[in-house]
């Protein structure tokens, strides 16, 4: 599904005739097997965000490859990379990043409503996808009326609206409280193995880090170590 190949990244900071070059990830090779959940973990600053951002085309790469679905998307300008994400990648972020004057539905549905779904279609994609992450009773809630939890779900939800094979999710539970936490882990897990999603997530939290199938430990911008359950 992902393969990563020397992949390094650095930060440029100063002026044109003054810059320091700052390295951020420095040789980085792995790769994720489709269907697989994989967390990479680190401390604040190893570089696993900027990992994560390379990966979904934010920024681009100092140098290496990666291959996403078999295609090579170091190679892509913007505009291939935005077309690229609307139909293989799905995000989930710490803060939820929902639109709050949008009820649960609403926000489920956009990427749809983006894409030029019929109604109908969109319709009945969202409420499914609502009840599957056990929320169809919430739809016409707010995001100001729905707990923690049941925001990332929602969240969850969106993410999945396209059937991408391919989830991003930073930091996923580090909004909630460990109860949450379980009852979303749990979540991700069920849908990893009822929809065969890859899912590739960001954590320093070391229950979040347990349910993957590979752990990837990125420390100072170096891949240290690799682990599989």
């Amino acid at each position: 599904m992902i393969k990563i190949t020397d992949l390094s990244h650095s930060f440029v900071l100063g002026k044109k005739n003054h810059q320091t070059s700052i390295p951020i990830l420095q040789n980085i090779s792995f790769e994720v097997e489709r269907g697989k959940i994989v967390t990479i973990v680190g401390k604040s600053g190893s570089g696993k965000s900027t990992l994560l951002n390379l990966i979904s085309g934010f920024i681009h790469p100092t140098a290496g490859q990666i291959w996403i679905d078999g295609e090579e998307t170091t190679a892509f300008n913007e505009i291939q990379f935005a077309d690229f994400r609307l139909e293989h990648m799905g995000f989930i972020f710490q803060t939820f990043q929902l639109i709050s004057s949008m009820t649960a539905f609403e926000n489920v549905e956009l990427p749809l409503t983006l894409k030029g779904i019929k109604e109908t279609e969109r319709r009945e994609r969202v409420l499914q996808l609502l009840d599957k992450v056990g929320l169809a009773d919430f739809r016409d809630y707010y995001p100001g009326e729905l707990s923690g939890g049941q925001q990332q779900r929602v969240s969850i939800a969106r993410a999945m609206v396209l059937h991408p094979p391919l989830i991003l999710a930073d930091e996923p539970t580090g909004s909630l409280d460990s109860e949450t936490e379980a009852d979303l882990l749990q979540l991700i897990k069920k849908l990893n193995r009822q929809e065969g999603i890859t899912f590739l997530i960001i954590t320093h939290d070391e229950s979040v880090a347990k349910i993957g199938h590979q752990t990837i430990t990125i420390h100072d911008g170096h891949l240290l170590q690799r682990s599989y359950i």
